[in-house]
Order: C-alpha cells, then structure tokens, then sequence
C-alpha cells in the first residue's frame, strides 16, 4: 500500500511511523511539506528556549531513515499538486496540515496597527519563512497578551527574556536583535476565566518563577476565591493555584521587568492613538456562572477598566486553513472528519481513503507526545479500511517526483534536509547557540542548488 501524507509535523511523523512499523501491511510512505525544512511546529513553533521538547526530532529522523519513507518538501498541496492527483499516486492519504490560521477576538479595533496575532509573532521569532518580515514594534514599553494557554505563557516569556537567555537558543537572528533592544518593561497576560480554568501547564508557569530579569506578578484579590478551598480536585489544577499563590506572596524585585497574570477580564475593545496605533484596551470584568453542562462560563459584571498598552498579542486559538479540494469543516475550523476518517461536511458520508491527524483533526489541543497515540489511532482505522485497496494499480512510486519537476517544482528529499540542517547548526555554533535558522524559502534552495 502506498500512503501520501500531507504534513511533516508530530502527528504526521508519529502516523508515519505506525504504518512503516506494522507487521500486517506492507506500506511505502511519502511526506509531503510545503517548506523544505520537516517537523512542523517542532521547528516554528515550540518556544526556542525550550530546546528539550525539540530532541524529539530525533524519533522522527529515525522513521525517515527507514527505506519505504521518502520526504518530499517545498511541495503544496493546491498549488504544486492537486488532491486528485494525490488519489491518482496513492492508495490512501493522510492529511497532517495542523493548525496555521488564528482564532480572532472580533472586537473593535482588532485591526490597527500594534495588535498582532501570537500566530504571527510566534512565527516570527521561530523563523518560520511566512514570518519572517512580520513588522514587531518593540519600541512600546507595555504589552498585553490575550490568553490563558501555553502559547500565551510562551510569547509573554519571550518577551521578558534576557540577552544571555535568548542567545543560547534557536530563536531567529532577526528576533534576537529586536528583542535584546526591546522597550517592553510590563506583559500583561488575561484570562477570561479564573485561575482554576486556566490552560496553561504547571510546568510552562513555574518557568515563569525562573526568569532572570522579570518577575510574575498575581494580584491577591484576583486568587481570593481559590484561597478558600484547600483542592481543587484536579492535580494540575491544584499545581497551578500553589503556584500562583507563591507569585502573590512573592516581594518583585524593584528593578525587574513584571508579568502580571491577570484573571476574569476580556478584552471588548482595542483602543488607537492619534495615530492609529494601539494606546489600550477596554477591558470588561467577568464572573463565572454554572452552565447547564456543569462548566462555568465567564460573564461580564458590566464593571469595565482602561489598561494602557503599546502592543496587543491575541493568543486564544489556532485553526485549520482551508484546503483546496479538501473537505472543511467551518464551525470547528478543521478539516471534517469523523474520528479520523474524512467526511463530507454537509452529509457527513466518510470520503473513502482520505484521514487526518493532529489539530487538522481535532483543533489546537493537546501536547506534542499525545498525537502518538491518537496518530496510531487512525492507522488503525487505515488498515482496517484498506483490505483490498493496496490491489489498485498505481503509476510508479516516482511517478510523481516526475510531474512536480515538470512543472519547475525543486523538490528537498530528507537528504537534502540534513545538508540544510549541517549549515543552520555550524552557523549557530558561531553565536554558541543549538542553530541559527535560514528563514527564507528560497535562499534554503539556493544552500541545496550549489552542490
């Protein structure tokens, strides 16, 4: 059986390597990528100091190291190549596309200048190639980060980084120098919802504890509801509230930067100076009501308040960019599928030999070492569909290499990769650093063209 999978990231990896392992199937397994470079998120977007979550790239070089896998990157689907010309090449294909798109506030003022997605600005220090040239004015000295999640905790970090911090990491060259002469003294990082309903992880908010020239500041009024119960009943929730209590309890240091982690407040409209940039939100205080599914909603008291700031980073969300020619489901911004198995979105009717992985399946959630287990997952629906498939005629495996470099696309094997990956690690051996990133498209293709 011959699969396509769409998508070099964690869950395509992992979904890779449940079919090359299998004992019942033999499978040959082409990975197809729209940058030249593999890996996904582990490359543009786990947060570059947090170089331990991205030694799992190791796991994923073995699987393609394997003799049935072939990586076939600067390739996109819709442009360089159709879906049906996928299911011409494939007995079945797996669409690993994530998450690229952001979710929006949608409130007054969202648009002006100084109020970016976290998207954006996390793509921009990770030198992703798309944002590369993003404009980052850090000239403001006071930014306000929408959001309760990982990625929120992430971008208020990296703000607050020092030099020494950030130059022993992957980040960008071009985000290294803008940071180490950034104006930002204060990140203000809110959440809708309480303490207890946060997102973030215990261990991406004890970091927070750890940063050398900033400190987290928790107003005690905000965690007094918390402070009334000894558990929550929920370990990681119990971890976070113990936490945010020694932030309370803690005396900041008089000259050090300040993140405040602030709690039932939304955003309802970003306010413009003179010239158009942001100079503040409006923010509406919540409470929190039951609902009738035992959850709590965040509802506005009417009480408002104005907090000043330069800069606005919405960090509520991810979702799927539509696809040509592949199934989307608008409400939930993925592609429509029902537990893995493509649908159509309007009947529902599963769209035979066609799954997805990772968040194109499921939405943003859950953490890098989770889509193992829901990748294998739907191979296992794979194989069990595909009894018979495999007896299909199909051009030759190359067959398609052949119609892409027709069409003047420059295809980057695995191989080629691992030349790329040599040139970025000697470059940010220079700086003392695990890799300085070539972050446009076509100068990587102009590193692979001089052999």
């Amino acid at each position: 059986m011959r699969v396509a999978i769409i998508g070099s990231g964690p869950a395509g990896f992992y979904a890779a390597e449940a079919l090359l392992k299998r004992t019942d199937a033999a499978v040959d397994v082409d990975m197809f990528d729209r940058l030249p470079t593999p890996y996904g998120l582990v490359r543009g977007g786990v947060a570059p100091d947090h170089q331990k979550i991205k030694t799992v790239i190791r796991v994923f070089a073995s699987t393609a190291a394997r003799p049935t896998f072939r990586f076939i990157g600067n390739v996109q689907l819709g442009r360089d190549v159709t879906v049906e010309e996928l299911r011409r090449h494939y007995h079945q294909i797996i669409y690993a596309t994530g998450n690229e798109a952001d979710r929006r506030l949608g409130i007054p003022g969202e648009g002006i200048a100084g109020c970016t997605p976290a998207t954006v600005f996390v793509g921009w220090y990770n030198g992703h190639p798309d944002y590369r040239n993003a404009k980052i004015d850090l000239s403001v000295e006071r930014v306000a980060v929408v959001g309760n999640g990982n990625v929120a905790v992430d971008v208020a970090r990296i703000l607050l980084r020092t030099r020494a911090e950030l130059e022993q990491t992957d980040i960008a060259a071009h985000a290294l120098d803008a940071l180490c002469n950034s104006r930002v003294r204060e990140v203000f990082l809110l959440g809708r919802r309480g303490p207890e309903q946060a997102a973030f992880s215990s261990a991406e908010l004890k970091e927070l504890g750890t940063m050398q020239a900033a400190d987290p500041v928790v107003a005690p009024g905000e965690l007094a509801a918390c402070a009334e119960a000894a558990s929550s009943g929920n370990a990681d929730t119990d971890r976070n509230l113990k936490l945010l209590r020694a932030f309370a309890a803690r005396q900041p240091r008089p000259d050090a930067k300040k993140l405040h982690l602030r709690f039932l407040v939304s955003p309802t409209e970003i306010i413009a100076d003179a010239a158009g940039r942001v100079a503040s939100l409006r923010l509406a205080k919540n409470r929190l009501e039951a609902r009738p599914d035992g959850g709590l909603a965040a509802h506005a008291t009417g009480e408002t308040e104005v907090l000043e700031a330069g800069m606005v980073l919405p960090a509520i969300g991810y979702a799927a960019e539509r696809i040509a020619g592949v199934p989307y489901d608008e409400k939930a911004r993925i592609i429509a599928n029902e537990d893995g198995r493509v649908v159509d979105p309007a009947t529902r009717a599963v769209i035979a030999n066609e799954y997805v992985v990772g968040w194109a399946r499921s939405g943003p959630q859950g953490l890098i070492g989770e889509h193992k287990r829901a990748s294998a997952h739907v191979v296992g629906h794979m194989i069990a569909d595909g009894a018979g498939v495999a007896a299909r005629a199909l051009p030759e495996r190359d067959a398609i290499g052949a119609l892409l470099r027709a069409r003047g696309v420059q295809l980057v094997s695995f191989n080629d990769w691992k030349q790329l990956d040599d040139v970025e690690v000697a470059r940010g051996a220079r700086r003392g650093a695990p890799r300085d990133k070539i972050v446009d498209v076509q100068a990587m293709l102009a590193v692979l063209a001089q052999d």
